[in-house]
């Protein structure tokens, strides 16, 4: 690809993604037809692949949180957490998740309950409730966080500790320099990551504005059109322009506050007005469910039956958040300075997916209670329409238009704070990792964004968007095995790093004891000079 300058990545992949969407664009049907066959063959021949990689990921993560590497610190080691632990958690919500929870929160375990994973029980039953909300804890839980967590741990350390821009490239500059031929593929995985990142926040918003115009019509009767769609993205676009132009620390951390309080206003009224023995019963067996059959589900497949449950549900959604990681991790990574890997992996592998199981449990819980207890039609509701059954399930419950209006609003702004960070996030992988990239480039890639919506929409509606987003998902193969690599690096940099801590550490202290780890050590060696102190003054006084 040549030598790039300073806007190479910039202009290369707004090209490829302006090629891309117009070939959307212009064949909405063929685009659609031949990314989902090859997005169908991916899944088969590498589904294996997706699980047992992911599920890597989780044990490599666990396993550097306990390890004598869990105390360094993302950033100077004296560093501590830039951000709150609530804003924290609020902005890893706000970008890993966002409007999809909201929706499949209720929907895919009604969609479970219905047809049970791999059709192992009969739909409707009470069994099948019971797995229902097995498996959409793990559809949505630890391993969802797994790439994500990754991406995010390695750019983070390059970024803060290391001194250096978080890009993809950076982190694979060690490999990549010894080797001339590999040296041009650097800003070639930069225009790869920003490529896949446009791709599926483009996809994602276009389809959640398609969802939003759905949920107006079962509440407000407003029609499902092209002309709603496009006023929904125009006010979308406006409010997300303004919040970007304020800057993370203010827009996208006040929206992702107001985000969390309303999630949890939200679920506290449909717990206690709701099935409240029923639904924690449910969240306390779904748990323990999950934890029981973790390592089971996480490797499960159906190679001696002809069966596409995994590759529909969990295969898919790997491969979706393998696609999305350069984007959430490297957001993850901008919010995460000062902490511990320790504090990170657990913050980010545990709090987001527990706060997850709870929507679920919660939402789908009281679904399904419902359900079995008076079929009230929320089953079909979700067969018929996926983006209205939510509301059809409040229709059912008290104050139900307040609740429905509470519930829009909710999504917008996940929406709003998505495409915001997500813009944000596309403006610094393309101006070299810069931790405050120019707001002309943050302006450009937010009209960019909305113009791709805009033209998906108009040209092939949500046809159009599952093909984009089809597209988006194919690039997870080869960024699994871009993951591998930074992986090795990141674990050869650790164990020099704590090198270089010890060494510097048994120069400075030649009392440190030989047993004691570069952080023992530091503890020791400054509890050592604080009681030495006293005894310091007082020779001095003596000598006076």
């Amino acid at each position: 690809m040549g030598r790039f300058d300073k806007q190479g990545v910039f202009i290369v992949s707004a090209l490829v993604v302006a090629a891309i969407v117009a070939l959307g664009a212009i064949f909405p049907e063929g685009f659609g037809n031949v990314a989902n066959r090859l997005l169908s063959a991916t899944t088969y021949y590498f589904g294996w692949f997706y699980l047992i990689s992911v599920f890597g990921f989780v044990i490599f993560l666990f396993t550097l949180a306990f390890s004598k590497y869990g105390k360094i610190r993302l950033g100077p080691q004296d560093s501590r957490p830039t951000y709150s632990f609530f804003s924290w958690i609020s902005m890893l919500l706000a970008a890993g998740f966002g409007v999809g929870l909201v929706f499949y929160g209720m929907a895919e375990p009604m969609s479970h309950y219905l047809n049970p994973p791999y059709g192992d029980l009969e739909g409707a039953s009470p069994e099948a409730a019971r797995y229902a909300i097995q498996y959409s804890f793990f559809n949505w839980g630890i391993h969802q966080w797994a790439a994500f967590s990754v991406v995010g741990l390695i750019i983070a350390y390059y970024q803060f500790r290391k001194g250096q821009a978080g890009m993809v490239s950076n982190v694979l500059s060690s490999v990549t320099a010894k080797r001339p031929k590999l040296r041009k593929l650097g800003p070639a995985l930069d225009v790869f990551a920003v490529v896949a990142t446009v791709m599926g926040v483009a996809t994602s918003i276009g389809l959640a504005v398609l969802q939003i115009n759905g949920g107006l019509n079962a509440v407000f009767d407003i029609p499902e059109s092209v002309l709603w769609q496009f006023i929904i993205m125009g006010a979308m676009f406006v409010c997300y322009m303004i919040s970007t132009t304020t800057g993370l620390d203010k827009g996208i951390k006040y929206l992702s506050n107001l985000n969390l309080a309303l999630c949890f206003a939200l679920m506290f009224y449909v717990l206690f007005t709701g099935p409240t023995v029923a639904i924690l019963e449910t969240i306390t067996l779904g748990i323990g469910d999950y934890l029981q059959n973790f390592i089971g589900m996480s490797l499960r497949m159906a190679p001696f039956e002809e069966n596409e449950w995994a590759s529909s549900w969990t295969i898919f959604y790997w491969a979706w958040v393998i696609a999305w990681s350069p984007f959430v991790g490297t957001f993850v990574a901008r919010i995460s300075r000062g902490r511990t890997i320790k504090e990170y992996v657990f913050g980010v592998l545990i709090v987001p997916p527990l706060l997850a199981c709870l929507w679920i449990g919660v939402f789908g819980g009281a679904a399904i209670q419902m359900e079995l207890n008076g079929n009230v039609g929320l089953a079909e509701a979700t067969q018929d329409n996926l983006t209205s059954a939510l509301f059809q399930m409040f229709d059912l419950m008290p104050f139900s238009s307040v609740l429905s209006v509470v519930a829009l609003c909710l999504i917008f702004i996940f929406l709003v704070t998505s495409a915001d960070s997500a813009t944000y996030i596309v403006s610094q992988m393309t101006d070299r990792g810069s931790l405050n990239p120019p707001l002309i480039k943050r302006i450009i890639w937010g009209v960019l964004i909305a113009a791709i919506c805009l033209t998906l929409l108009s040209a092939g509606g949500e046809s159009g968007l599952k093909g984009l987003q089809s597209a988006a998902v194919l690039a997870a193969l080869p960024f699994t095995f871009i993951l591998y690599g930074m992986i090795l690096v990141m674990i050869r940099e650790l164990r020099a790093d704590r090198k270089a801590m010890l060494t510097a550490l048994y120069r400075r202290h030649s009392e440190t004891p030989v047993g004691a780890d570069a952080f023992e050590a530091e503890t020791l060696a400054d509890e050592d000079r604080y009681r030495r102190a006293p005894d310091v003054k007082n020779r001095r006084i003596n000598a006076r």
